[in-house]
């Protein structure tokens, strides 16, 4: 994206008086004194997420069981809200479990290892549960990791090359997962091109979105992956351990869940309550316990918000600001040895910014102290998220001026740089 932007504050409102989502902000519950910029780690609520959860609260408190009556088909609700997000039949997808767990149930199902192909292709960058649920998978099929997962390894730490993905597509390779955007460079993996170099030698392959859904648009239909997971209290803004989402392409609906529960049988015998698992033959049938519809209803408020405003208008504008904010790190912070840490490209760029420098713990913790919350993650990256729904240019540019005030006086030096569980 080629914009002339200039490095000054009246050219930050120039921005924000001409944002077309700029009404969108007051729908969520931004404080006065401070700015959020870790929207990528846990979004900020909305008022739509509140009213749907008082709305779920009253509906349990006036109608109790009867409930069930109008919600027993919540979570395919919500996942025809989510459609849109990633372009997919609303049947191929439901809102259910946790990332992790919606990992064990995929692989469990797709993972089929015969004596010459048996192995799992992953990549080094991943976020660790992604690795921790596939290492446990092999074991449970009679393999160690190291006989059984391939890694393939960045070259820089900072990004996967696609290429090197395909390379390592060997005959011995049964089943991959990958993430679409890396949570820790921002980098947006090319799907369609690994998905189809996958497909082409008989591999089956999942994407992780939990760094990509509600933050740049997918097209499902086109790439036809095997499966997806994602969780959906990051840009979704749906809550603090909200219920993720799963994806599964309908060519495998007749496939049994590996991890099978009453809530995935057939709609018509469910509440026969035999022993014999039955499966209901959609994204719904890899559901396992019943949907908890108190930490599913905020996703209802946000994804009304996300299908109000498009998908194409919220990335429009989250390729503008975080261009702006990497534009405002050249031109002002580049000289006290801040870098950006991401690609720059706006087909290789997720939703937030990988700001480098040799002191961003200590940093990170200067700029809660100045009432901005980043967040940071090892060895040496601020994640930065200013998110299109609700952050604005002239919060940007008071992000990257309190950075270069911080530089220039030191002020991180005060903080201790040992680490804990929470900066």
């Amino acid at each position: 994206m080629k914009n002339n932007f200039q490095a000054d504050r009246a050219y930050a409102q120039w921005l924000d008086d001409n944002d077309p989502l700029k009404e969108i902000r007051g729908r969520f519950y931004v404080q006065e004194d401070e700015i959020y910029m870790d929207g990528n780690s846990l979004g900020l609520a909305s008022k739509d997420a509140e009213e749907a959860l008082l709305k779920m609260l009253e509906t349990w408190k006036k109608e109790g069981i009867k409930l069930w009556d109008g919600l027993f088909h919540y979570a395919g609700k919500l996942g025809e809200l989510s459609a849109p997000l990633i372009n997919a039949y609303p049947d191929e997808i439901v809102i259910t479990g946790s990332t992790t767990i919606n990992i064990h149930q995929c692989i469990s199902t797709l993972y089929k290892p015969t004596k010459d192909r048996y192995k799992i292709l992953v990549d080094d960058l991943n976020f660790p549960t992604d690795r921790y649920a596939i290492d446990s998978q092999v074991r449970l099929r009679g393999y160690t990791p190291d006989e059984a997962v391939k890694v393939v390894k960045s070259s820089d730490g900072r990004l996967i090359d696609e290429e090197a993905v395909i390379t390592a597509m060997t005959d011995d390779v049964a089943i991959i997962l990958l993430p679409t955007v890396l949570y820790r460079s921002s980098q947006v993996l090319d799907m369609r091109k690994v998905t189809k170099a996958a497909h082409d030698r008989g591999i089956l392959i999942g994407w992780d979105l939990c760094h990509a859904i509600g933050a740049i648009p997918m097209d499902f239909k086109e790439v036809q992956p095997d499966f997806a997971v994602w969780c959906t209290y990051k840009y979704l803004s749906a809550g603090p351990g909200s219920i993720a989402g799963l994806y599964m392409n309908r060519k495998h609906f007749k496939e049994t869940p590996g991890l099978a529960g009453w809530w995935g049988n057939k709609d018509e015998t469910q509440f026969e309550l035999k022993h014999q698992f039955e499966h209901q033959q959609d994204a719904s049938g890899w559901q396992i316990g019943s949907p908890s519809f108190l930490a599913m209803a905020p996703l209802e408020g946000t994804l009304n918000i996300f299908n109000e405003v498009g998908i194409e208008k919220i990335r429009e504008k989250s390729l503008l600001i975080t261009a702006y904010l990497m534009y405002l790190i050249d031109e002002k912070l580049e000289r006290y040895g801040f870098n950006v840490g991401n690609p720059r490209e706006d087909n290789r760029r997720g939703g937030h910014v990988c700001l480098e420098h040799q002191e961003a713990y200590r940093i990170c913790k200067a700029l809660k102290q100045a009432g901005i919350v980043p967040d940071f993650r090892e060895p040496n990256v601020i994640r930065l998220a200013p998110i299109a729904l609700y952050n604005t240019y002239q919060e940007v540019y008071t992000l990257v001026e309190t950075l270069e005030k911080i530089a220039v006086e030191k002020t991180y030096e005060q903080f201790s740089n040992e680490r804990t569980l929470v900066v």
